[in-house]
This record gives C-alpha cells, sequence and structure tokens, in this order.
C-alpha cells in the first residue's frame, strides 16, 4: 500500500505534487491551535484541507467561488455566536485559521500560492499568542523551514525540482537571517518582555482567585503544570518555611471565602506594621503567567520586590500586588524574612471583621465552640491555649487528608468536623478559621503554595500548581498574626517533607512507567524542565532592563532605549558598509581571466587596433601579427597561452593565471600606428 502511494505521488505532476507539500505544511501550523479553536473550526479546517489534497490527488477542478462564499458567511457567523465578537486574540485567530483553509480551495494562480504563504506565516505567529514554550518555538521552526521551502519552490519555474533542492536554499536563507535575527533580539528597544502580547481577559489558566469555594483548590492540586521557579542566593530556608503569600480571604458568605476587599461590607482595615527579624534571604522568582495581578513572595517579603515593567504595592494583609495582570512569564528579584510580626499588638475594634459569621451556617460547629467555652479549661482561653487544642483535635481525631473529599453541602465545617473527617488543605483551613471565630478568636485564611522540590539539573525550587495550599492566620494578643498551618497537624508530610498525593494514572503514563524505570522517567524530567527554564531566563524573559544592563557591560554610564537604537544603527551601518566593501571585492575577483585578458585588448586598442569585446585570444595574436609582424611575437605566444589556459587547461598547467600575469607585465611596447 504504502510502495503504490510513493509510486503515485512519484508520478504527479508538479502541480498537484506542490500543492499536497503545501497543505501538510499548513496542517503542521494549525496543528498546535487546536485545543485551543472551537471544535467547528478545527473541523472545518480539517475537512477543507482534505477536500483540497483530493482534488490535487486526482486532478479534479476546484470549486466555484460561490462555494468559498456560502462557506466564509457562515463561519464568519460562526464565529461571532461562539466568540461573541470579530475581533481580539481569539476570534481573530478563528478567522485567520478559516482563511487560510478556505484560501486553498482557490489555489489557481501563482499570486494565490503568495497569499496562501503569508497567511500561512501570520497563522504560524499566532501560535506564539497562547504559548511561547520550547516546544512551540521548535514546531514553528519546522513550520518556518515548510513555508520557506514552499515558496522557494514556487519561484523554479521550469521541470519539476525536488522539494530537497528548494529545502536546501531555504535553510541557507535560515542561516543567513540566524546572525540578523539574533542582534535584532539582542538589540532592538523593546518595553516589555519577548513576546509581550497581553492575553484576553477571560482566558486565565488555572491559578489562585481572590475567592475560595470549597472544592477549588482540591482540583488546582490535580495540575502538576509548574506555577513558578525560584533559585535562591545560598541556603534556601527550612522546609517547613517555604510558604508563598497570595490573596488573603477574609469576608465568609457562608459558602464562600472572598478577600476583604472584594466586599462592600468590610468596615475596618487593618494595618500591616510589619516587623521583621533574623537573617533574610535573597532569591529570584520566575513566574509563569497567570492572568491576575498576583506576585508571590516567601512570607514575608522585607521591602518592596523588583519586578520588571510592574508597579507593585502590599495590601494592608502582606499581600503583593500590582498594578496589571501577569500575561506572560515574569522574573523578578526579592527578599524576605521568615521570622517577622505583623498586625496590632492589642485588641481593637478593627478586628472585629475578623470575627464575623454568617448566621444559618454550621450551627454544630457554632454549638462545639459554645460548649469549649463553658468548660472552665477554656472559658476565659484565649489563642495561646485554644488553638493547639484545636490542632491536637485534628491530630488525634481521626482526619484524614485527601484529594478527593467529595461534595460538601451547606454546612461545610459542620460536615468536616462531625461526618466526612477528610479533606484537603481549603477544608481544614476553612473548618479551623470557622471554629476559631466562633471561639472569639480573630482569623482569617491565606492561600498562596506551599513547598515544592530542587531541580538537581539547574538547582531551581520548582513549584507546581499541585502545591497551592491555604492555611489560617489566627491573631494572638503580643503577637498580632499568627501562622497557623491546620494541615499540618493532619498530615505533616505535607509540609515538612514535601509528600505529595499520588494521582492515579493514565494509560500513557502506565504504559511509560513500564519502559523506564522512575527514577530514569525523574531525571529526564528534570533535565526538560531545567532545558524550558533556561528558555525561559535567556529567551522569554530577555526584557529592556537585560539590554541596558549589556550596554553597561560594554562601557554605557546610563543606558537608554535611545542607546540602544544607536548602538543597533551603528551595526548596521557597520555591516552595510562590510557588505558594500565585500561585494566590491567579490566584484575585482570575477573572473580573473576576462580582467587578463581586458588589459591586452586594452593594450592593444592603445597601440592602434581596436577589438570588440566578444574577440577571442587566438584572433587578436592573428591581428597583431599581421599588423606588426615579430614586434608582435612575444604578445602572439602570450596570447595562445592565455585561450589555452581556459578552453585546454591540461596543456598550460604550467602556464598559471599569475604567471600569465607576470609575463603580460614584461612584454614590450607595441609601436603605436595610427587608426584607420
Amino acid at each position: 500500500m504504502l510502495s503504490r502511494v510513493i509510486d503515485r505521488l512519484s508520478h504527479l505532476p508538479r502541480e498537484a505534487r506542490d500543492t499536497l507539500f503545501l497543505l501538510g505544511v499548513i496542517a503542521w501550523v494549525i496543528l498546535p491551535q487546536v485545543g485551543r479553536l472551537p471544535l467547528w473550526c478545527t473541523a472545518l479546517a480539517t475537512g477543507v484541507l482534505l477536500w483540497r489534497a483530493r482534488l490535487a490527488w486526482y486532478s479534479q477542478p476546484l470549486p466555484s467561488k460561490w462555494w468559498l462564499v456560502g462557506l466564509l458567511a457562515l463561519t464568519v457567523g460562526a464565529t461571532l455566536i461562539t466568540h461573541k465578537t470579530l475581533l481580539g486574540r481569539d476570534a481573530g485567530v478563528t478567522l485567520i485559521v478559516v482563511l487560510l483553509s478556505l484560501k486553498t480551495l482557490e489555489l489557481r494562480a501563482r499570486r494565490d500560492a503568495f497569499v496562501v504563504f503569508f497567511l500561512g506565516f501570520f497563522t504560524m505567529l499566532s501560535n506564539f499568542f497562547f504559548s511561547q514554550s520550547l516546544l512551540t518555538a521548535a514546531a514553528m521552526l519546522i513550520a518556518l523551514m515548510g513555508l520557506l521551502t514552499a515558496l522557494v519552490n514556487a519561484h523554479m519555474q521550469v521541470g519539476k525540482p525536488p522539494l530537497a533542492a528548494s529545502a536546501k536554499v531555504a535553510g541557507s536563507l535560515v542561516l543567513l537571517g540566524a546572525p540578523i535575527m539574533a542582534v535584532l533580539f539582542v538589540l532592538f528597544p523593546r518595553m516589555a518582555p519577548l513576546w509581550g502580547v497581553p492575553s484576553d481577559a477571560m482566558a486565565g489558566r488555572t491559578g489562585l482567585s481572590p475567592s475560595m469555594r470549597v472544592g477549588t483548590i482540591a482540583s488546582l492540586a490535580q495540575d502538576d503544570s509548574i506555577a513558578m521557579r525560584i533559585k535562591f542566593e545560598g541556603k534556601p530556608p527550612a522546609q517547613p518555611d517555604m510558604y508563598f503569600r497570595g490573596p488573603v480571604l477574609s469576608a465568609f458568605d457562608g459558602r464562600e471565602w472572598v478577600s476583604n476587599y472584594a466586599t462592600v461590607s468590610w468596615r475596618y482595615t487593618v494595618p500591616a506594621q510589619l516587623q521583621t527579624r533574623g537573617p533574610t534571604i535573597k532569591y529570584q522568582v520566575t513566574l509563569e503567567k497567570t492572568n491576575r495581578p498576583w506576585i508571590f513572595v516567601l512570607d514575608t517579603a522585607v521591602q518592596k520586590p523588583l519586578v520588571p515593567d510592574h508597579q507593585v504595592t502590599m495590601t494592608n494583609e502582606l499581600q503583593w500586588v500590582s498594578n496589571k495582570p501577569v500575561t506572560d512569564i515574569l522574573r523578578y528579584s526579592a527578599e524576605s524574612a521568615t521570622s517577622f510580626q505583623h498586625g496590632p499588638l492589642r485588641a481593637n475594634v478593627q478586628l472585629q471583621n475578623f470575627l464575623e459569621l454568617p448566621p444559618g451556617f454550621n450551627p454544630r460547629t457554632l454549638q462545639m465552640a459554645a460548649d469549649m467555652r463553658r468548660d472552665p479549661r477554656w472559658a476565659q482561653a484565649d489563642a495561646s491555649v485554644l488553638v493547639p487544642e484545636v490542632m491536637n483535635r485534628l491530630r488525634t481525631g481521626g482526619y484524614t487528608y485527601t484529594l478527593d473529599p467529595g461534595v460538601f453541602g451547606q454546612h461545610t465545617a459542620d460536615e468536616f468536623w462531625f461526618d466526612k473527617k477528610e479533606g484537603f488543605c481549603e477544608h481544614m483551613a476553612s473548618s479551623f478559621v470557622i471554629l476559631m471565630r466562633a471561639l472569639d478568636i480573630p482569623s482569617r485564611i491565606v492561600t498562596g503554595y506551599q513547598g515544592g522540590e530542587i531541580n538537581p539539573v539547574d538547582d531551581f525550587w520548582t513549584v507546581r500548581q499541585s502545591d497551592a495550599h491555604a492555611w489560617a492566620e489566627v491573631w494572638q494578643a503580643g503577637r498580632g498574626w499568627v501562622r497557623v498551618d491546620p494541615t499540618s497537624a493532619v498530615s505533616p508530610s505535607r509540609i515538612g517533607q514535601f509528600q505529595r498525593l499520588a494521582l492515579p494514572q493514565g494509560a500513557v503514563a502506565s504504559a511509560f512507567g513500564t519502559v523506564l524505570s522512575p527514577g530514569v522517567a525523574a531525571q529526564l524530567r528534570a533535565a526538560w524542565e531545567a532545558v524550558n527554564n533556561s528558555w525561559n531566563q535567556w529567551v522569554l524573559n530577555y526584557s529592556q532592563s537585560k539590554q541596558l544592563n549589556l550596554l553597561k557591560n560594554i562601557g554605557f554610564d546610563s543606558p537608554s532605549w535611545q542607546d540602544l537604537s544607536y548602538v543597533l544603527l551603528g551595526i548596521i551601518v557597520t555591516v552595510s558598509l562590510l557588505g558594500a566593501a565585500w561585494t566590491l571585492y567579490a566584484r575585482s575577483q570575477h573572473d580573473p581571466w576576462l580582467r587578463l585578458l581586458r588589459s591586452a585588448r586594452k593594450r592593444l586598442a592603445a597601440a592602434g587596433l581596436p577589438s570588440h569585446d566578444g574577440t577571442p585570444p587566438r584572433e587578436l595574436a592573428h591581428l597583431a601579427l599581421s599588423r606588426w609582424g615579430s614586434a608582435a611575437q612575444s604578445l602572439h605566444a602570450w596570447l595562445l597561452k592565455l585561450e589555452a589556459l581556459r578552453y585546454a587547461p591540461h596543456s598550460a598547467q604550467p602556464h598559471s593565471l599569475a604567471a600569465l600575469r607576470s609575463q603580460f607585465a614584461k612584454l614590450p611596447a607595441l609601436p603605436v600606428t595610427p587608426r584607420v
């Protein structure tokens, strides 16, 4: 079967062969978009490309323009219904894929092919609107080679040139353009990181949000993708201290926890009153895009993180927030102290909001708190006594940590404390804070990330979405806000030793595990993530600040983007002058044999024997001999040697071009004769 297909391909007309190759390249360009395109768009593009391939395979005529008009109107309407607009990133990419596919149905002339080429290049670039990963870049490099090969092949009009020859020319073009690309990448002024295309506001990736409904973080924990990478300067902090602070949730309506800034009922704000002590830890964070303004730092930063192209501020709850969402991979520096104190040291009215509970929810939990307060041991106890008691209840009461706690009803805390007795970190944190508030202890929930794992290849700490975590803060007189992690009482390994619950493996992962041992698979994963991290650090995160640092290293005191422009312009002018000089040199070296013949012709013309450019050396020799006789004997012999060097090189080997040039300079002058 395969041999028949190959034989059929070899006997196809050139137009059909070239069309099939171009359709394959277009399919490769569209393939990375399949997961993001509407289902109807993927089906349409696949159907159109297969239809066009069938027409080329059987040399059938193309459909009429009415087919194209109808399909175009249908797809524009479908795009409008799907995206509610024809503008924006998602709608625009859908339309460009549709237009590229439909345009293949009218490949009648050379100009139609050029339109397809340019639409293909644009669609190729649109892949970077969604992902700038190393895999995407590699796939698009292959697509670039394919499109350039098809473009070069379209300019070869004679016969049926092999695609390998066109690919060789395309490869040489890519290699010639690589230095230019590198210079532009390094020096072209930019106001944001590379590929800084804002993502659509509603197209956020999985990440922490300013609210928490029971179950949301459990689903997030099943995402093993990378949230951020950390590079510590010196010794990293102790494992139990690796808390990366995110949104703080203080307002509760019975079903959902939200940030206090998200509710109009919040009456008081509590100043941060941050005081740090002990040594600090410096580190760099490479944060994956989240489409949210959270800037995660190790709890807690002693000063403002250095975030390029972002203005960041700290809330009263020690959360760092940017003035715009993080829509691209972001690298920033921070300095934190793991030993700190914040919040008021004495009770005040500002803490009342951290005691509020909605009526009608969790009656059994409220009753448990009332029973504890009636017990003489805890009637007047404060947080320093009650928190250890509740943590001991979690530790010894048969509670378990699980990724699959099931669906909770209206009274989430009641179900956790008395019925299910199992849950994920959010269930434990929420139930703990509800009980603390019922005991008249101000408390709140903090979300973020806890833990991570070191990559032995590049020594970066990798924090994944599966490290998303929720813990509690309680207020204690004389200490302010104190971190309490209820999960550590139920599952200490979740906090101290970075042991995560293993998710069930799919068929592909199970099959992969039978081929490679877990250790080898882990090493391969670490190596691949290290390569991706290098790509992020050196390519995607190459910002204007790095450009300016480069200028500082080469001698600029206070570089600016204007200096970048001057350096780039200087390089362009220098390269242009070098190119012009090389062109002149190459021109001077163009066929030195002809230049030497031209010199002989000029000498004869100066002596009174003109000739035209087509006069061969042998004829010039006979003309000179007939004009000057024995006086031209030496010139006659020299012209014959020159002719033999070009047309009979084997017989003229002793007479190299350099030797003939030297002999020509020593030839005796010819007597000048008047022109007739």
